[in-house]
Parts: C-alpha cells; sequence; structure tokens
C-alpha cells in the first residue's frame, strides 16, 4: 500500500480522534493538523500540532504533538510525525515535541528522527483551585522531541 500525507481539517482529524484513539478525546484547538492516506483516498490515521500543553514551554517557538492517531497500518505513524516536524520547520518552529505513555514504546518516533529527553510523572489535571474530572491516563509519560530550526535554538540570526 502506498501512503501520502496531505492537510487535514481539525474537523476531519477530531473524528479519527473519535473513532481510532485508545485514551484520549479530540482536542479544542491546533496550529495544523495532517492525515496519512492510501492512494483510494481512504484515511489512516492524523495527526493534530499545537500549542505546548505545559505552561512553562514557549508558546511561539515550540510545536505540539498534542494528537497523533491511526488504525494500525504499517509506518503511518512514522510518516505522520515526520510531516508533522517538516511542516512545523517550514513555519519557523525551533522545535517539536510530543508525550508518550511510559508503557508505550517510542518506535515511530525514533524512526523519524526524533530523540526521547526524559521521563515525566503523571499526575491528574484536577486541582483544589481547578477541580476537573480526569478523563485522560495519568500515567507515568516521556517526552521526545526534535530539534527544527538549530541555529535559532543556538541563538544565531
Amino acid at each position: 500500500m502506498s501512503l501520502h500525507v496531505r492537510p487535514l481539517t481539525l474537523k476531519a482529524a477530531n473524528e479519527l480522534v473519535s473513532t481510532l484513539h485508545r485514551h484520549h478525546r479530540p482536542v479544542t484547538g491546533h496550529r495544523f493538523s495532517i492525515g496519512v492516506y492510501d492512494e483510494k483516498g481512504t484515511p489512516h490515521g492524523a495527526a493534530i500540532v499545537g500549542r505546548p500543553v505545559a505552561r512553562a514551554v514557549n508558546q511561539c517557538d515550540v510545536a505540539e504533538v498534542t494528537r497523533l492517531v491511526t488504525d494500525g497500518t504499517p509506518n503511518a505513524c512514522s510518516m505522520l510525525y515526520a510531516a508533522a516536524a517538516r511542516a512545523a520547520s517550514a513555519m519557523g518552529f525551533e522545535r517539536i515535541q510530543t508525550y508518550i505513555l511510559d508503557s508505550e514504546p517510542g518506535t515511530s518516533l525514533r524512526a523519524s528522527g526524533w530523540v526521547f529527553e526524559g521521563h515525566v510523572q503523571g499526575r491528574p489535571w484536577s486541582c483544589t483551585s481547578r477541580p476537573r474530572a480526569d478523563a485522560h491516563p495519568t500515567e507515568d509519560k516521556q517526552r521526545w522531541g526534535r530539534v527544527l530550526n538549530p541555529a535559532r535554538v543556538a541563538g544565531a540570526a
């Protein structure tokens, strides 16, 4: 099967998230979304790229893959991660990052040139000042990233 990527609306990407994602719901916003399709035009997955979820991460210089979902088609995940990095690089972002569950292997990220950056302690989003019903997994996560524009990161113009 031959796969290709193309832009995707947030609505279409969220529809794939609703039907295929194991543990996350659709998102409310994004910077861009990408879909992966076969030669017949059948969608096999989507990547939604938005602002970093963590408040401490620079919102202007870093893009974050907030959702990535496929139907299990071989190489679809790697294609989406690589395409998201290329698009974010073309848009001038310094870095791109994502978080996966600690129980996931990260094979597709490694295959598409991303680097494991460390473990992040899982925790609920609910707090005293902002109570929430947690609908996402709270297990530990892995942060993966990729430097996109090294000259900007190093401070060069």
